[in-house]
């Protein structure tokens, strides 16, 4: 079973210096038949104008993955830790007992586009902790590349929860299959482009939640980049 999440059908709120857009429940923005799917909580689609960004705020028992498409964001947080995010890499932030941090775009015209993600952990009260990292993007060209798992598998960011999440880089009219083991769940994000997934059409920024599925059968009908959470 697939339920296709359009993009056009996702909240949305347009402050000026952030223009933002929700397939799940988020802040003022509440839909009962959109407040999670399995442990994913949150995916938000978020442009930042130059010169804006989010002040220091908290938040626990969370595992937080963030991923820029263009642009750069500069994070801090309570732990130290100071980076600026750039497209190509990947970020993961466990709350855990709680954390503090702020990301901010300190180009003075140039917007940044990225996805804020928002994983349910497999417990309270982990100890916060804070990855970036760098992906190649070779491993990921009409390839689904890991880059986030449980164990840390192939250099993957660590996080707590039973889930995968994959980047791929598609050229036009490519496929890709990847095997579902019983029980499993997925999610496909099109962060760029059109595919089918299944034989179901996805644009940019449409979401779909696969259940009950075997494998899933990807292809490209235009060049696309994706972003797929193999999840329990």
């Amino acid at each position: 079973m697939i339920r296709l999440r359009p993009a056009n059908e996702r909240g949305h709120f347009d402050h000026g210096w952030l223009n933002t857009y929700h397939t799940f429940s988020f802040g003022h923005y509440q839909d009962l038949e959109h407040e999670r799917f399995r442990s994913l909580r949150v995916m938000n689609e978020d442009f930042v104008a130059g010169g804006q960004g989010f002040g220091a705020h908290g938040h626990r028992d969370m595992e937080i993955v963030t991923y820029v498409l263009s642009g750069a964001l500069a994070h801090k947080d309570s732990m130290g830790n100071g980076e600026v995010l750039r497209p190509g890499e990947f970020q993961r932030m466990t709350a855990g007992t709680g954390i503090r941090h702020s990301e901010f775009n300190n180009s003075p015209d140039e917007p940044v586009h990225l996805y804020q993600i928002w994983l349910l952990p497999d417990r309270e009260g982990h100890e916060p902790s804070y990855e970036q990292k760098p992906f190649d993007p070779a491993g990921r060209h009409n390839q689904l590349q890991l880059v986030a798992s449980p164990d840390g598998a192939d250099g993957s960011l660590t996080i707590h929860q039973d889930a995968r999440i994959y980047l791929a880089d598609l050229d036009a009219d490519r496929n890709l299959t990847l095997d579902l083991k019983p029980g499993r769940h997925a999610w496909l994000q099109v962060l760029r482009g059109t595919v089918e997934l299944n034989g179901v059409r996805l644009e940019t920024s449409d979401g779909a939640a696969v259940s009950d599925e075997a494998a899933l059968q990807l292809h490209a009908v235009d060049a696309a980049e994706v972003m797929l959470f193999d999840l329990a």
